[in-house]
């Protein structure tokens, strides 16, 4: 099986780097990648350096995209690890079955959710995906294949939630999915004037929705640091649709979607522009439908292909923090206002509160995380340190599956139990066989 150099990135454009990248199909050729340093590679939504790997191998397996069986009474799904949840929904949701966690787009594979731990506006609720993981199977370093869950291989199975597949190449996986009635969302959105506003409107409705999700203004200063848009909701059940709805209670996405076809020009994305947008983004959240199909309530930006074009080819990233509830206030204003005259042009940002911590390397823990776009420049290279800083001293942590620029020190610091994850990954991979960019970057197959 051959490999040829491309030119590759994550979902954020940068960086950009040439790797050697191969198929891979099935278990026999996934035996085949391990053969020199590597990284397992699904749909490339992680947004940075999580799946690149520079002047080495990327393994692309999206081709072991097969369900293997299902039980329909108990909603457990068998499936090969480069399956997405686009895939899953489409088989499935005509049946009365959902993933039980959905992050911000349906384009992920299970192999990158589980590396990345994904979660999604019900965290507070659910937790994360290792929730709805029972058990997988993993190719590692020495050409075993063996089976992690919480009774077997333990601690392969918990340090891979998080572990950005450093720890092996993971083949197939079992999954709890979701019951449902509909594939309909009743929602509500609240008007949000201020971070205390925000704060204590998640501490009254989080008791009542599942899902919550704010949009914050980010370049707002004063007493409207934290203004925006709170939107709540629950699963739709057969009796709360109107009868439109009825007809077709399980609906699915459509398959056509708008194309952004080239890269905008950088000069387009300006502070400009981005006062515009978020005017326009203010004014859609506020009046939105008492009922949403999963698409706009899940996967809003997943109708236009390619919408990581609108940022230039300069790229994009997503910085993405957690920091504790208590004295949260405080630090987040410190932290928004630090953003708002930052310079570095702010766009898309999603607010919400989390869930109690699970696994070595897992981002989430209770808290407040705001997600939040920003194009690249090199006056944001100089920012995002100061801002690593703030997270930090706030006793807050980077999300490591969309991290591009942080450093190895403030890395152990913010992920204490990297130590232990460490000897794990000495245990299956001794001679650092599974690496890539970040982990490079931030020391991850040190021994």
């Amino acid at each position: 099986m051959s490999s040829a150099k491309h030119k590759i990135s994550g979902w954020g454009n940068y960086p950009m780097v040439d790797a050697y990248l191969m198929q891979v199909r099935n278990e026999k050729e996934a035996r085949a990648a391990i053969t020199e340093e590597m990284i397992p590679r699904g749909l490339g939504r992680s947004y940075a350096d999580q799946a690149i790997n520079q002047e080495k191998r990327v393994a692309l397996f999206t081709g072991m995209n097969h369900l293997l069986s299902f039980d329909a009474e108990k909603g457990i799904l068998e499936c090969e690890a480069g399956v997405s949840l686009e895939e899953i929904i489409t088989a499935l949701a005509p049946r009365g079955w959902f993933p039980f966690i959905c992050p911000g787009t349906k384009f992920v594979t299970i192999g990158g959710a589980i590396a990345n731990d994904i979660h999604g506006k019900a965290h507070h609720f659910d937790g994360s995906f290792v929730n709805c993981v029972l058990s997988f199977t993993i190719l590692v370093a020495d050409g075993r294949v063996l089976t992690a869950s919480r009774t077997e291989n333990e601690d392969l199975f918990w340090a891979n939630f998080g572990g950005l597949g450093l720890l092996g190449t993971i083949l197939t996986a079992r999954l709890q999915l979701r019951k449902i009635e509909t594939t309909y969302f009743k929602q509500k959105a609240i008007v949000i004037k201020s971070l205390d506003h925000l704060l204590e409107s998640l501490e009254q409705y989080d008791k009542e929705y599942n899902y919550s999700v704010a949009w914050i203004d980010p370049m707002a200063k004063g007493k409207k640091i934290g203004s925006g848009v709170l939107t709540l909701g629950n699963a739709a059940t057969l009796e709360d649709l109107p009868a439109k709805y009825k007809l077709n209670p399980l609906k699915l996405h459509p398959k056509k979607k708008l194309n952004l076809p080239i890269f905008l020009p950088n000069f387009a994305l300006n502070n400009l522009t981005a006062r515009l947008l978020n005017r326009v983004i203010a004014f859609v959240q506020k009046s939105p439908a008492g009922i949403s199909h999963y698409e706009k309530f899940f996967f809003p930006l997943d109708a236009i292909d390619n919408w990581n074009r609108g940022y230039g080819k300069r790229g994009f990233i997503q910085y993405q923090f957690v920091i504790p509830k208590e004295g949260g206030r405080e630090r987040l204003i410190d932290i928004l206002q630090s953003i708002a005259e930052s310079g570095c042009t702010p766009f898309l940002n999603v607010f919400k509160t989390m869930g109690k911590s699970q696994g070595l390397l897992s981002f989430p823990f209770e808290g407040y995380t705001l997600a939040i776009d920003f194009p690249m420049s090199e006056k944001l290279k100089r920012y995002i340190p100061i801002l690593d800083k703030k997270v930090l001293d706030a006793n807050g942590r980077i999300y490591l599956g969309k991290d591009a620029l942080l450093d190895k020190a403030t890395f152990q610091t913010m992920y204490p139990q990297a130590a232990e994850w460490k000897k794990i990954k000495a245990k299956y991979d001794p001679d650092n066989r599974f690496t890539s960019n970040i982990s490079r970057r931030l020391g991850l197959g040190d021994q």
